[in-house]
């Protein structure tokens, strides 16, 4: 591939004798700038491999191109050319991104040098790059892939006196979260959030294998005219996580099953964050049930499930602890009593999970995420 190289000097001396010897090393003709203004327009209109840009300009010096270069992500490596024994303009060439200094004798050694070593350096960049970007590629597919096992359609899902919404946020391309909402018959759904220990693909891997045994497993009982326990759903998928888990990789989860005609049901948590009741007298933690093992961590478990009734107007709310552990710039938590603090008042499902995302949002102010976030609510209609 034919090298672009772009020369910046207002000498037309100085000019002509790179050219030549760009030349004689077997360099294809450069391109010329006369100042550090025509080098800007240049960079604008077309991508170099490298440039050669002398320090001292009247118009916009070296310096100064550096400045309005910095940063850009498809700058040009540079090399500082000059004839200045002085060195501290250099120096500050460098610390804006200049790659290396040649001075105006133009060595032809040196040249091919120093020329040769940066351009290895921007074809290792160029290769890092490019992988960098078929790997955040395959990223961005495994992460529709994953939101695409999980659903949205939330009206649809809505039946009888219960309404449902739900939602979920990766901390990376690929998380270790999930919610689902399953229709078991004519009269319930089964609802579910769960955590996998870790984030990245092994992480999301890990939750599809738990999403699928937990929907098969449903599904079975569900086709043999029978309403499957939540505690024997985590069971049924415990054994199978549990089996060779050689890493001792584990998820967190709540499940339940609601009755769609009165809002009363059964659920079982493994080691998952309490589920919430939301209603006109505030926010409580359900009660009734008990945390059990982590799914995974020992085969031959038996989970328990535990009553629940949802009054007229209740809701339940779900979530993995990206939410309470979610992080502001300085590390605080983001904590179960601003949990409840921004729930208060609140029942719809929709409604409740956006001012709860809100108040996370607006806490963390930006920091990065330190994990995934999920959210699931249902409520019993008021009348």
């Amino acid at each position: 591939m034919s090298t672009s190289i772009l020369v910046v000097d207002d000498s037309s001396f100085n000019r002509l004798l790179l050219k030549r010897r760009l030349s004689e090393l077997g360099y294809p003709e450069p391109e010329m700038a006369v100042d550090g203004r025509e080098a800007l327009a240049a960079i604008a209109a077309r991508r170099f491999d490298v440039m050669l840009l002398d320090l001292e300009m009247p118009e916009l010096d070296g310096i100064g191109v550096l400045e309005a270069l910095h940063g850009q992500p498809h700058a040009p490596p540079v090399i500082v050319i000059s004839a200045q024994t002085e060195m501290s303009g250099v120096i500050r060439c460098i610390e804006l991104g200049a790659e290396d200094y040649l001075p105006k004798s133009f060595d032809p050694p040196l040249l091919r040098a120093r020329l040769a070593a940066v351009l290895e350096k921007k074809r290792l960049r160029d290769l890092a790059d490019e992988r960098l970007a078929a790997l955040e590629a395959e990223l961005e597919s495994a992460r529709r892939a994953q939101l695409s096992l999980v659903p949205r359609d939330f009206a649809g899902l809505s039946r009888g006196a219960i309404t449902v919404a739900a939602h979920m946020e990766p901390a990376r391309e690929v998380g270790g979260d999930l919610y689902d909402i399953l229709p078991l018959g004519q009269h319930h759904l089964m609802f579910v959030v769960a955590d996998v220990a870790g984030k990245g693909a092994s992480a999301g891997m890990t939750m599809a294998r738990a999403f699928g045994l937990l929907r098969a497993a449903a599904r079975l009982a569900d086709a043999a005219g029978t309403l499957p326990d939540p505690g024997a759903l985590l069971a049924t998928a415990n054994e199978d996580l549990a089996a060779d888990n050689e890493d001792m990789t584990f998820i967190t989860a709540a499940l339940g099953i609601v009755d769609t005609r009165d809002g009363s049901g059964r659920i079982a948590v493994a080691g998952h964050e309490a589920p919430l009741l939301l209603g006109p007298a505030g926010v409580e933690t359900l009660g009734g049930w008990r945390i059990q093992p982590a799914l995974g961590i020992i085969e031959g478990l038996a989970y328990a499930s535990a009553p629940f009734a949802l009054a007229p107007g209740q809701g339940l709310l779900l979530l993995s602890d990206g939410v309470t552990e979610a992080q502001d710039h300085a590390g605080a938590l983001f904590g179960k009593e601003r949990v409840v603090a921004a729930l208060a008042g609140q029942a719809e499902p929709a409604p409740a999970i956006a001012t709860l995302l809100a108040a996370v949002a607006g806490f963390v102010d930006g920091a990065p995420a330190a994990d995934d976030v999920t959210v699931l609510a249902l409520r019993r209609a008021a009348t």
